[in-house]
């Protein structure tokens, strides 16, 4: 474990519902409560469907169980409500490094629940419909389009390669791609006209800055708090994005 996060490199990994985890009527009102504040600060959150972490086991080597449950971004309100259940996230992210071996991190922007904040692209998975099943290849997918939102990097999802699993210290659960390396040019041109689209939209993008490092000794120069699984991360990878 680095940092608080363990780094898991599994072969196989099967997804299984189960039921959200009921609130009660306190933490239900507590939760609606901190969700309008929420929404007071920031008038761009969205309540629509999310998935949340319900558990992590490994029934064989090289096999891990992921438990989740459907809920809406309005639950992990919670974590803002002292004594609350734990919310934990399920997510994924893209690690794109460029051919000159550097990797992309993104500052999130006003727009987002986590403003300042250096990730990789990615977010909290979604659920899918009722009658179709949460897999890997819903997984990366949601990979994907989560790169092209918000960095304007298409790829198709079968180019990402699972490179990690993380779980942290608080539950979080992470699933992590690698892409294939892109210019570090086109990485940015094509940054720059999503801004320039979202922003001719009347939108802010979801990254309000984007910057390419080497190494967790370039976080430094980066201001602003990061995910506790960026450096653990560009730790693990960095000898196979620089090869």
């Amino acid at each position: 474990m680095a940092d608080g996060v363990e780094l898991l490199e599994p072969e196989r990994i099967h997804l299984v519902e189960v039921p959200v985890q009921p609130l009660s009527a306190v933490h239900l009102e507590a939760m609606n409560q901190a969700w309008n504040q929420a929404l007071l600060a920031n008038p761009s959150l969205f309540d629509g469907p999310v998935t949340v972490g319900a558990g992590l086991d490994r029934p064989a080597p090289h096999t891990l169980v992921v438990s989740w449950s459907r809920t809406t971004y309005r639950r992990f309100a919670l974590r803002l409500v002292p004594g609350a259940p734990v919310q934990r996230s399920l997510f994924v992210s893209v690690i794109q490094p460029t051919d000159d071996g550097r990797v992309l991190v993104g500052r999130m922007s006003t727009a987002t629940a986590a403003v300042g904040r250096w990730q990789y692209p990615g977010g909290s998975v979604e659920p899918p419909p009722d009658d179709v099943p949460l897999d890997e290849t819903a997984l990366r997918d949601h990979a994907a389009r989560e790169l092209a939102e918000e960095t304007g990097l298409d790829i198709p999802a079968d180019r990402l390669v699972r490179c990690l699993v993380t779980h942290g210290e608080a539950g979080h659960i992470g699933v992590h791609y690698l892409a294939p390396p892109r210019p570090a040019p086109l990485v940015h041109q094509r940054y720059e006209a999503l801004v320039a689209a979202e922003r001719a939209r009347g939108r802010a993008p979801e990254f309000d800055r984007i910057a390419l490092i080497r190494s967790p000794a370039d976080l430094t120069g980066l201001a602003g708090p990061h995910v506790a699984y960026l450096e653990p991360v560009l730790r693990r990878i960095a000898r196979r994005v620089g090869s």
